[in-house]
């Protein structure tokens, strides 16, 4: 959620960053400016109505031992009473609209970032080289089933298109991955949550995806619980909330999390024939990185997550490149958003595994998220981060595309063989 005082002092430029992030929001934000005018007569009214209550109210014995009239004053005390009754029950009204439409407003983008969406989006820097083979190369599909480390059909078997079940191998390979993540976070500093699956809305709301996306998660029916919940997305969705409505002291920052979960996705529409297999599915592994940070760190913490990204991706065998999202390909609730992409050779083209993203103070305001400063004393809200440290639904078809030998086996990468007693190579 963005400050109301960063929207009254200068509303133009806030129209301007979310036009760069291709969102027209003018009417919301003329309409939040209205709504915080008539809030704050509204309370000044009712304030000066009530002081007036009290005054009057406390002249009342006096009259009453003098032997004075009070019918009028008591006539006056019932009028007060429903104006203040009925100021109350407007502010309210606009109270409500009020959060409401600053919860749908977007994060700003930085200004350092180019305007328009992901044809805007530069890429900074690449590692390695392309992979080259010399023979006709198999899909990860075909090479998967080949293996036997994927089953598909009984994936779609038990819960539909869109998932599917490791196997053998493959679930040791897929298990060996997130050791490999989980062993250099660690061995970094991190601290590991394990997170319920299943969230209510307050997550939701804190993270920035509702109540604007509520729809893109998978809901849950419980017949004996009226609050909403839903299947995490993302941990990140969980981590952004482990403190939220708390206070933090200064030397608790930073706090540094890693966690793994599934992830469960609505993915809408159909696939574009090279996507067939893991690459677009309704559940998948990962392992995310959350920071908490004072504002001055944040930018550190950033490039701090980026690296720990990029180091992952490179200690497997990759070729890839670290991608500047322009304003309008960051998400909702992020200021700012690099992307690590990596070739997978069937997809013709590079495809995000990781995304590392700041989002300033947006989702500490969200989830009034605060630290105490030293020096002053006095609560500020912390900065919240996070990056993917990864995803493996993609970086596992890339792993046995771009590993492939031309008798259909799979080299593994070094640093994930320690976890499969020692195996290099997976053959048919």
């Amino acid at each position: 959620m963005l400050d109301i005082k960063r929207i009254k002092e200068n509303p133009g430029q806030v129209k301007e960053g979310f036009r760069a992030k291709e969102k027209d929001c003018d009417a919301e934000v003329d309409r939040i400016l209205e709504l915080d005018t008539v809030r704050r007569d509204l309370i000044h009214e009712t304030e000066a109505l009530k002081a007036e209550q009290n005054k009057v109210s406390k002249s009342i014995p006096q009259m009453k031992k003098a032997g004075e009239d009070t019918t009028e004053i008591f006539a006056k005390m019932t009028e007060l009473k429903a104006t203040i009754a009925k100021n109350d029950e407007v502010l309210r009204e606009v109270e409500t609209e009020f959060r409401s439409l600053m919860l749908s407003l977007p994060n700003l983008p930085d200004e350092d970032l180019k305007p328009g969406g992901k044809e805007n989006n530069e890429a900074i820097r690449y590692h390695g080289e392309p992979h080259v083979f010399d023979f006709e190369p198999k899909h990860h599909v075909d090479l998967c089933t080949d293996l036997g480390l994927i089953d598909y059909p009984r994936g779609t078997k038990l819960a539909g298109s869109g998932f599917w079940v490791y196997r053998g191998l493959g679930a040791r390979l897929e298990w060996a991955l997130l050791n490999y993540f989980i062993d250099t976070h660690l061995a970094d500093g991190y601290e590991l949550i394990l997170l319920p699956h299943m969230l209510e809305y307050q997550c939701g709301e804190t993270a920035g995806q509702f109540p604007k996306f509520e729809d893109e998660v998978y809901r849950i029916a419980n017949p004996t619980d009226d609050r909403m919940h839903f299947m995490l997305p993302t941990a990140e969705t969980a981590l952004v909330s482990l403190h939220r409505d708390e206070i933090l002291t200064e030397a608790d920052l930073p706090r540094k999390y890693i966690s793994y979960t599934p992830c469960f996705r609505r993915e809408a529409g159909s696939y574009r024939s090279d996507e067939r297999g893991m690459v677009r599915g309704h559940q998948f592994n990962k392992v995310e990185m959350v920071q908490y940070t004072k504002p001055e760190d944040s930018e550190a913490a950033f490039e701090e997550l980026v690296t720990k990204a990029e180091r992952l991706v490179r200690d497997l065998g990759f070729h890839f490149r670290t991608v500047k999202l322009a304003a309008g390909d960051c998400s909702a609730s992020m200021a700012r958003t690099y992307d690590i992409e990596i070739q997978i050779p069937s997809m013709n083209g590079y495809k995000e595994v990781s995304s590392v993203s700041n989002a300033r103070d947006y989702q500490a305001r969200r989830g009034n998220i605060r630290f105490r400063r030293e020096e002053t004393g006095k609560p500020e809200l912390v900065h919240t981060l996070n990056g993917s440290g990864l995803a493996t639904s993609r970086i596992f078809p890339a792993m046995v595309e771009q590993n492939q030998l031309k008798d259909g086996s799979v080299v593994i990468p070094e640093v994930l063989r320690k976890y499969l007693g020692g195996l290099e190579v997976i053959k048919p």
